[in-house]
């Protein structure tokens, strides 16, 4: 009941807060969000591989964030607190906890230098040597507690310097990280009015002491060293609709090059090309990305998927829907070598704006490198995906998407794949400005029909189908209802043949949105799944409950 009242008393502060707020010369703003999640026993549920059922039915991950500006100076806090962590947040038990003052910082800011002392989030290039950030949908925030300096020469020459000791879940880390961050426009320099050209480079260590007693207990290699050193260099342009983005990272070869990966230690690099065109209503993207053991550290002596200090995406085609979504590529620190293709076409009525048709193909694919499988490479990957938006009148707009998704189920050691088919239809009819009615339509048929195991069955070997209806009252309400099931399948089980079970998987609620404040509240059956955000995904149980989701900010 404490909970409860807690997360009231901030859902009635969200509600009545408004605009931002002034403070003599000055102005406060800020921001406030909930996601908390009471469980329910399922008696359906008590076969399905993952469910339970928490001692404690009740989840709640809160922030609270403020900051206040006057002039050139601002500062700024955020509040967290944890009652407790919702399950499945990150797979260290009580990895957050508790209530705490999580990031602070002061800055002080002119045209050309800026100086931050504080919780740092930056980035370097691509984020393949360096990213601090937040990303609350994934319980991820690796901070760094220091100093940061900026510092531009005009136009021409940017440079970024810092130093701090970085933020693994509720504490602080005994490693120290410094980098440099140069970044020099030629096409400034050489008066280049019509094209973006720039050269830039990092440079990033991290300093941890190393711990005998500690790396005896969690077989850490000798070969690991207290300095570890990483180097980036980059080239941009941007030059009448073409783009061209090139980088190499190298990274020493003393360090550990996975989370969970005691005792390994290796070289590391990133190959990352890009080349694309855009005219109009054209667009074509290109990427390719070769990785060798670039699961970078915060912490030799930390644990759990949070313990990163670089930011190694999967460089596919993103999923909104259900089903597209069951097996998302995750990118592979340890080692991989694809890329993926774009391509994008608007076609417009120009005597009815309102009436267009988008065109959209990707395809994407990514293997093992030979050295990690035996002088060969192995299908980790592989996705080809076309969908088609028409937009016939005011009224009614639809969406078609087929989508053919292949990967391997033990990261490429075996050679073995795994498919599935994916057609999704997607329709949205408005009545009026106001009221409008959606509806998704889905259906995954997998190729293994038989699998050998259970496991497999349960990840591969059923079809599934799926709804959703969405009824808008804008610009204050909406209602939802979805639900996504299996069929029966058969698998192999000791020697004999039998069937899997249906699982119903319904969920419903609504949203109401006033203002700068949005509340979300429903109640359903969840599957275990992914939870994906910006390319990088975390792994969620099933579970029954109800979920309640506020966010705001004034």
């Amino acid at each position: 009941m404490k909970k409860i009242t807690l997360l009231l008393l901030g859902a009635t502060c969200a509600l009545s807060a408004g605009a931002q707020i002034r403070l003599g010369d000055g102005q406060l703003s800020g921001s406030f969000e909930t996601n908390s999640i009471y469980y329910v026993a399922d008696t359906k549920m008590m076969d399905v591989a993952s469910y339970a059922v928490p001692g404690d039915r009740f989840g709640s991950n809160n922030y609270l964030k403020l900051d206040y500006n006057y002039g050139r100076f601002s500062a700024g806090i955020q509040m967290e607190a944890y009652m407790p962590m919702l399950q499945g947040f990150n797979n260290i038990p009580d990895a957050f906890h508790g209530f705490k003052l999580a990031s602070k910082y002061v800055q002080w800011q002119d045209e050309n230098f800026a100086i931050l002392v504080g919780d740092i989030y930056d980035q370097f290039g691509n984020g393949l040597i360096f990213r601090s950030y937040e990303d609350r949908a994934l319980g991820f925030n690796n901070s760094l507690e220091g100093v940061r300096g900026i510092y531009n020469f005009g136009n021409y020459v940017q440079f970024k310097g810092l130093y701090g000791r970085p933020r693994l879940y509720m504490d602080y880390e005994d490693s120290w990280i410094r980098g440099a961050d140069l970044s020099v426009s030629l096409a400034d320099i050489f008066g280049l009015r019509e094209a973006m050209f720039t050269l830039e480079g990092s440079y990033v260590n991290r300093y941890q002491k190393i711990d005998e007693d500690k790396s005896a207990e969690q077989v850490i290699s000798d070969q690991v060293r207290p300095n570890l050193n990483m180097y980036s260099g980059r080239l941009n342009l941007d030059w009448k609709g073409i783009t061209a983005r090139f980088e190499y990272v190298t990274k020493g070869e003393k360090d550990l090059y996975s989370v969970g990966a005691k005792g390994n230690a290796a070289k590391g690099n990133v190959y990352l090309a890009e080349l694309g065109y855009s005219h109009k209503g054209f667009s074509v993207l290109g990427s390719f990305r070769r990785l060798e053991h670039m699961g970078t550290l915060l912490s030799i002596y930390g644990e759990g998927t949070g313990n990163l200090l670089n930011y190694i995406p999967a460089l596919t085609r993103q999923y909104t829907y259900l089903l597209t979504n069951l097996n998302p590529y995750q990118g592979t620190p340890e080692g991989e070598i694809g890329g993926q293709v774009d391509v994008y076409y608007s076609l417009r009525n120009k005597s009815a704006r309102y009436k267009y048709w988008n065109l959209h193909a990707n395809f994407s694919t990514y293997y093992t490198l030979k050295k990690q499988t035996g002088n060969k490479t192995n299908l980790l990957w592989r996705d080809i995906n076309v969908d088609v938006e028409r937009q016939w009148n005011r009224s009614l707009k639809t969406s078609l998407l087929l989508s053919r998704q292949e990967w391997s189920p033990d990261h490429g050691t075996s050679g073995k794949t795994l498919a599935s088919n994916i057609v999704v239809g997607d329709v949205t009819y408005k009545f009026n400005p106001r009221y409008s009615l959606r509806a998704e339509l889905q259906y995954l048929y997998s190729d293994h029909v038989k699998p050998n195991d259970r496991e497999l069955a349960d990840e591969a070997g059923t079809d599934w189908l799926a709804f959703l209806l969405e009824f808008n009252i804008a610009p204050k309400w909406s209602f939802f209802f979805s639900d996504m099931m299996n069929f029966n399948r058969a698998y192999q089980e000791d020697g004999e043949t039998a069937v899997e079970k249906t699982v119903h998987y319904p969920s419903g609620g609504f949203s109401f949105t006033k203002s700068r404040t949005r509340i979300q509240l429903s109640f359903g059956r969840n599957r275990k799944g992914f939870v994906c955000s910006g390319g990088v995904c975390r792994e969620q149980p099933a579970f029954t409950g109800v979920s309640l989701l506020l966010t705001s900010s004034f």
